[in-house]
Formats: structure tokens, sequence, C-alpha cells
């Protein structure tokens, strides 16, 4: 799951070495929580948040398919 979250968030941002992906396990979820540098912080939430909503729709699904429960939440 953190693999297929980091190699989405690689694509879009300039800095992909300052991508920082902490896992975590609450009441049967997996939350991921995503850093970026500051200067990426805007293509990866996107216009209204468009991207951010597209990268949790595509990780929910890949979760699902697998019979887990994610949440991915952006942290700055």
């Amino acid at each position: 799951m953190k693999e297929m979250l980091e190699t989405l968030v690689k694509q879009l941002v300039d800095y992909p070495e300052k991508i920082s992906i902490n896992e975590k396990t609450i009441d049967n979820t997996m939350v991921l929580e995503l850093k970026v540098d500051s200067s990426d912080m805007g293509k990866v939430i996107g216009r209204q948040g468009k991207t951010a909503k597209a990268i949790r729709t595509l990780m929910k699904a890949y979760a699902t398919k697998n019979g887990l429960k994610i949440n991915v939440e952006i942290v700055d």
C-alpha cells in the first residue's frame, strides 16, 4: 500500500526524494500520512482538492480489492 502511494505521488511532485509516508493502524483501518515538500503541496492537493480526492479514491479501490480499509491523510 505504502509503495503504491509513493509511486503515485512521485509522478506529481518536483522533489520525489522528500516524500515521506508514515503508516498507522487505527480501528482496523490503515492510515497513511503523506508528507511532501511545501512547494509540492499544491500539486498533490490540486485545484479544489481534486488531485487529493483522486489519490484517495485510487488507494481505497486498491485496498478494497485486497480486503482492507485505508485512509490517506496529507499532512504539512
